[in-house]
């Protein structure tokens, strides 16, 4: 259904930016009718369960007992949080960090739009790889940013040789999200350092989500850009606590990046949002603080249903893996259909809600039309089997 016009004016920008897709998909399942199996949500990357229980009490102590948790705090976070990042980041990474070149956010999303408002106004770009997370994509459109895809390989990873030659007088920013989301693969660690390279060499931003770092296959640090002594003049680190500590609600990331930068950060925090969090910050830093090994178990836990995903969509007739990490696989289907009416009908006849292709792409980029992103996550190898079991059987 669509919605009347609006009586005043609406700016243009916002009118012509996408709808969130997660929000489209979920319009989808509502106009599911009744009966069929039962339904496999493989569409959004967010843990459904709450935080861990002592997690839980510790907040709830907080509710009752911090008198501090329910006022306003320093607009760029909670002291004690920000020296914990600083201090694990550095001891994770290698380098330097200190408490002053950390800020914490409402969420990994605003820690997105609040670097970006540093860096770049309307009319000037910023390189997004294909397929791109989203809402990157979205906030770049309605502030009338414009967004220049990199469109990745085969092995969907992006090049900075290409990269390169997209940059104009106008790029302000290159941007790389590792884990990938929608896309699941790891950047080797050369990728970014190249890319780091690239942006310095340009004198542009390096901005770096790790969103999903904590599952990340690998061991040990995922790059050493942090061991570079003028990272600072190039890099801009992004995280959230929402998949780590399953604080989704709560609002919780963090930015990285040069004291000076985050000036300016504290302007646009201090206008949106006034302070992030309190409550969502103490369990961030009490998390922190208490649950390495939890953590490790539910790293242990997402790689374990990597592998099944991997095995089961890997060897799936007609079907092609093309990334599987982190949260999310990303693969094509067989059909001649384009991923969006395919993914409509999945739902409707199937019960599958996962995300089409052509929502990472930009329109018309021929890459989405038999792209699918699953984030499995949430389900487990049953789940996963059943999920297998229904595409292998699915009649068009």
């Amino acid at each position: 259904m669509t919605a009347p016009p609006l009586p005043h004016p609406l700016n243009p920008d916002m009118a012509d930016t996408a709808a969130p897709p997660v929000m489209e998909a979920q319009r989808w399942l509502a106009a599911r009718g009744p009966g069929g199996p039962p339904l496999i949500n493989v569409s959004q990357a967010a843990p459904v369960a709450p935080p861990p229980e002592p997690l839980r009490r510790f907040m709830a102590d907080a509710v009752l007992n911090d008198p501090t948790v329910h006022l306003y705090g320093p607009d760029l976070g909670h002291p004690p949080l920000r020296e914990e990042i600083a201090r694990q980041w550095a001891q994770s990474y290698g380098g330097e960090i200190a408490p002053a070149q950390v800020a914490v956010t409402s969420g990994c999303n605003q820690a997105f739009t609040a670097a970006l408002a540093t860096l770049a106004r309307a009319g000037d770009e910023v390189i997004l790889p294909t397929p791109w997370y989203f809402n990157h994509k979205m906030y770049l459109d309605m502030c009338g940013i414009r967004a220049l895809p990199l469109p990745t390989g085969d092995d969907l990873l992006p090049d900075p040789t290409h990269a390169a030659a997209l940059i104009t007088d106008r790029t302000r920013a290159l941007v790389l999200v590792t884990p990938n989301n929608p896309a699941g693969v790891e950047y080797p660690a050369a990728v970014t350092r190249a890319f780091f390279e690239l942006a310095k060499s340009r004198r542009l931003a390096l901005i770096i989500d790790e969103t999903y770092r904590d599952f990340d296959a690998r061991p040990g640090a995922p790059h050493d850009l942090f061991e570079d002594p003028n990272w600072p003049e190039t890099l801009i680190h992004l995280y959230s606590f929402s998949k780590a500590f399953r604080l989704t609600g709560h609002r919780v990331g963090a930015i990285v990046a040069a004291e000076a930068r985050l000036a300016q950060v504290e302007k646009y925090i201090d206008s949106v949002t006034i302070c992030p969090n309190q409550l969502g910050q103490r369990a961030a830093l009490w998390g922190l603080r208490n649950l390495t090994q939890w953590l490790a178990g539910e790293r242990a836990e997402i790689l374990d249903r990597r592998a099944a995903v991997t095995e089961a969509l890997g060897t799936l007739p007609g079907w092609r893996l093309r990334g599987c990490g982190a949260y999310f696989a990303y693969v094509e289907h067989p059909f001649d259909l384009p991923s969006d009416v395919l993914a409509q009908r999945l739902i409707c006849d199937h019960g599958i809600l996962l995300l089409p292709g052509t929502m990472f792409v930009p329109k018309g980029d021929a890459s989405g039309r038999r792209a699918l992103r699953l984030a499995f996550a949430n389900i487990d190898r049953a789940g996963i089997a059943a999920l297998r079991e229904r595409l292998e059987n699915l009649t068009l």
